[in-house]
């Protein structure tokens, strides 16, 4: 069946060591079912420059390029090699940095170097004028300071988990939400979605993660972000054609 026409904001297809046969065919098949746009994100310097490989010949692909949070420790000491990379990439296919931000639940580098890596790669986001994909995951506190001092910041929340308090923080900051497949087995962040705005919301998967009901224990792949777009538009008390026009208004004046 043919679904109205989505995107999925955030995935990983295009990095082989989630989708060790290539990420073509879930490419394909979500094309052909209606997502006519994925957007591809990288978490180091390797993965951002297979994002990039990847979306350079294929219709509706974008790379969205950065350094996550539980890479700051490796990472970090190359970063002016990864932002002179990025600078040579800009053009059609490079549509933002990302993603980048705070991890204190694994806390897999050390908090200063989350956040020296942070500041560096918004700093670079700025001077490119590039919207950021963040993820922020038990560390608001330390996040909102950093980002209040700097200017022109232009994002989106990606997998949004917190609480309406740091999202309505968001949203005062201009920031979009993204909701994926968590929504539809965490019932308990019903409220949480219900109460972003309409023309704030961003729909992913976050491709091979957090695959939505029904298809648990399956690998998550773009095409699922319909099932996504059917729970929501339900929960919203508005329909899945509705939410696509709002969503899909809202893709262009973040990223395009």
């Amino acid at each position: 069946m043919i679904t109205p026409i989505l995107t999925d904001t955030h995935c990983h297809i295009h990095d082989p060591e989630f989708f060790p046969d290539g990420g073509d065919e879930p490419y394909r098949q979500a094309r052909e079912n209606g997502v006519e746009r994925m957007f591809c994100v990288g978490t180091d310097t390797r993965s951002s420059q297979k994002a990039v490989e990847f979306c350079a010949d294929k219709d509706g692909a974008f790379a969205v390029v950065g350094i996550h949070p539980h890479e700051a420790e490796k990472e970090l000491p190359h970063i002016d090699e990864f932002t002179e990379w990025c600078k040579g990439q800009i053009g059609d296919k490079l549509i933002g940095i990302g993603e980048i931000g705070l991890d204190y639940y694994y806390e897999n580098s050390p908090r200063v170097r989350q956040i020296e890596l942070l500041e560096k790669q918004i700093d670079l986001a700025v001077a490119l004028n590039l919207p950021i994909c963040f993820h922020v995951r038990s560390a608001f506190d330390d996040f909102w300071p950093i980002f209040d001092t700097f200017h022109g910041v232009r994002g989106v929340l990606h997998s949004f988990t917190d609480s309406i308090a740091n999202m309505e923080l968001g949203l005062e900051r201009g920031l979009y939400i993204g909701v994926n497949g968590i929504a539809t087995f965490a019932r308990d962040r019903d409220e949480v979605t219900k109460a972003i705005p309409v023309d704030k919301i961003l729909l992913e998967t976050d491709a091979p993660f957090l695959t939505p009901v029904p298809q648990r224990g399956k690998v998550n792949v773009p095409g699922n972000v319909a099932l996504i777009a059917s729970y929501v538009a339900e929960l919203r008390g508005t329909t899945v054609e509705e939410l696509s026009r709002e969503t899909e208004q809202n893709v262009t004046r973040l990223f395009f």
